[in-house]
């Protein structure tokens, strides 16, 4: 190992066994920095850890993916290991090998279910990244500082030790897996078991889909292409805005994709406009359109905005497609936690809703009301930002962050 060892472990209402955790990761590792991330407990699980003597750092309800991210950033440099709180077990042969990723394969399995999640895991390891995992998803790693720089931010929730596996194979890291004597809380074929797992099977699924990192440097799925999905009528600009998500530049606003050349952001620029005109054979309708896919994706900069500005439109228009409304709800939970994020193809995708549905019910003075409205954003969002604007109106800030965590 280079540098002190981190010990790192997320725990969410584990009172009854963290101390003893703690503890033994104290004797087995004197020297380490043992810190445990208290993902939004509401039990005793912060003092318990720290009179075990663990750095504690509370944070709000957010997951396990996300807790290991931020909990990760207070840590100094150098190796890490990861643990769960219920472990029972000695790991230090995790720490003693020179790869860059190590992982504990239970030698025993104790209960659990029929293996599907696992065996999703393992397939999905094999398809993105062609390695054979035998334990896709045990939480007991050990990661050198060039595998913290790959993985980190990890993926949201339990989709974790998937895609830190595909993240760690793909950047060509030497990988091992251990066979180790260890244990843990198992959860069994009760109905409390068969929705973790079910849980756990959605959120690994989802790790290994398109990702981005929002805001506050969390890494969560793109789901946006959803919209395109559900309404197929705006399934070419969700694919469009997809191509800006996974290949976009640092490029913002008209004037820097069109200096730029030749980007993914030029593509929306030109494409969603011709995408309407073929659709609405006007040039009104085109602008309209345009001008509402722009409007809504530049407003997909925090938690919820992007569809606070769809179900705002909507009610302004008098009502949009039922199925794009449908997977609105459907999503706002996810992107309100932070659990999910639209991206240029969710967000894109709903403004491009909302413009054909004005351009069926505006015409005349209306439509070019509307356009001109639009444009007025445009040009305060290429000056100054739409979310300054409402950071710095209190009626609009506080609906803003109505439902975001803090």
């Amino acid at each position: 190992m280079s540098g002190r060892l981190s010990i790192l472990v997320a725990a969410r209402d584990e009172e009854k066994r963290i101390g003893a955790t703690v503890e033994a990761l104290r004797t087995r590792f004197p020297e380490a920095d043992i810190v445990v991330a208290d993902d939004g407990s509401r039990d005793a699980t912060a003092a318990v850890a720290g009179a075990a003597g663990a750095r504690v750092i509370p944070l709000g309800r957010r997951g396990k993916g996300q807790a290991l991210t931020l909990a990760e950033r207070e840590l100094d440099p150098g190796p890490l290991l990861l643990c769960d709180a219920d472990l029972v077990g000695d790991v230090s042969a995790l720490a003693a090998t020179e790869s860059d990723l190590s992982i504990a394969v239970f030698r025993a399995r104790e209960g659990g279910g029929f293996g599907l999640a696992k065996s999703a895991a393992r397939s999905l390891i094999a398809a993105r990244s062609g390695f054979t995992a035998r334990e896709p998803l045990s939480g007991q790693r050990y990661l050198s500082q060039r595998a913290r720089d790959v993985v980190f931010p990890v993926a949201m929730g339990f989709g974790v030790e998937t895609r830190m596996t595909i993240d760690a194979a793909r950047a060509g890291l030497a990988i091992d897996e251990i066979e180790l004597e260890l244990e843990h809380r198992a959860t069994g074929r009760t109905v409390g078991g068969f929705v973790h797992r079910g849980r756990q099977l959605v959120e690994l699924v989802l790790a290994c889909g398109p990702q981005a990192v929002n805001h506050r440097g969390l890494r969560l799925p793109l789901v946006g292409s959803l919209v395109g999905l559900a309404v197929p009528s705006v399934l070419p600009v969700a694919a469009i805005g997809l191509a800006d998500d996974l290949w976009s530049g640092p490029e913002r606003g008209f004037r820097a994709h069109v200096g730029s050349g030749a980007t993914t952001g030029t593509l929306k620029l030109v494409g969603i406009p011709l995408f309407a005109l073929a659709r609405t054979r006007s040039l009104s309708g085109a602008l309209l359109v345009g001008l509402a896919a722009n409007t809504v994706n530049q407003l997909d900069t925090r938690p919820g905005r992007a569809l606070k500005a769809f179900a705002v439109g909507s009610l302004l228009i008098g009502g949009v497609s039922k199925r794009a409304v449908v997977v609105a709800v459907l999503l706002a939970p996810y992107d309100l936690r932070e659990m999910a994020m639209l991206g240029d193809a969710g967000s894109n995708a709903l403004g491009t809703v909302l413009g054909f549905s004005s351009v069926e019910k505006l015409t005349g003075w209306r439509r070019w009301s509307a356009i001109g409205a639009l444009s007025l954003l445009t040009v305060v969002g290429e000056r100054r930002s739409l979310g300054a604007l409402i950071e710095s109106t209190p009626v609009l800030r506080d609906f803003d962050r109505l439902g975001r965590p803090a």
